[in-house]
C-alpha cells in the first residue's frame, strides 16, 4: 500500500522544476486554504480571548486604598511631566448598554450606560476624586472597521 501523495502546498513550490500552469492554480489555491483555516483559528482565538476579557471587566474588583493612592501617584507624576491627564482604563465598547454610542455623541449622561469595572471605576471617581476637583472623561479610543471598538477613561485635572 503506498503513501498518499502530498499535496502541492505540503511538497512546496520549490519541489517542482516544470510546474504546468494547473498545478501552479493547484498550490495557490491550497496555500491561501491554508492561510484562510490559519486566519479562522486565530479569529476563534481572539474571540474567545475577547469573551473572557469581557467576563473578567464584567466581575467586581476590589478597589481599596492602595488602588486610589497608586493612582493619584499616576496623576502626581504625570502632572510634574506636564500632563493635564492620564488614561485610567480602557474597555471594549460592549460594556456600555449602548455600545459606546453616549461616549462616542459626548451626552451628558454617557456614565449610565457603564457596567462592570467601568461602572465600578466611576462610581470610585464620583465618590472619591470628584470632590478633590478631579474631573472623568470617556471617549472611543478605537475604532476597528470604523466602528466604536474601545473606550478611554481618562482622570484629567
Amino acid at each position: 500500500m503506498s503513501a498518499p501523495n502530498p499535496t502541492l502546498a505540503q511538497r512546496g513550490i520549490e519541489d517542482e522544476v516544470f510546474m504546468s500552469v494547473a498545478d501552479l492554480k493547484q498550490y495557490l489555491a491550497e496555500v491561501e486554504m491554508a492561510k484562510a483555516s490559519k486566519d479562522f483559528s486565530s479569529l476563534d482565538r481572539a474571540a474567545e480571548a475577547k469573551k473572557e476579557y469581557l467576563k473578567k471587566l464584567s466581575t467586581p474588583i476590589e478597589i481599596g486604598p492602595d488602588r486610589i493612592k497608586a493612582l493619584l501617584s499616576r496623576v502626581k507624576a504625570a502632572a510634574e511631566r506636564g500632563n493635564t491627564e492620564i488614561m485610567i482604563g480602557r474597555f471594549p465598547v460592549e460594556l456600555c448598554t449602548d455600545h459606546g454610542r453616549a461616549i462616542n455623541n459626548s451626552e451628558k449622561d454617557w456614565p449610565s450606560t457603564l457596567t462592570g469595572v467601568p461602572r465600578q471605576a466611576f462610581e470610585v471617581w464620583q465618590a472619591q476624586l470628584q470632590p478633590l476637583g478631579y474631573h472623568l472623561k470617556a471617549m472611543i479610543v478605537e475604532w476597528p472597521n470604523n466602528l466604536p471598538g474601545e473606550v478611554g477613561l481618562f482622570i484629567t485635572w
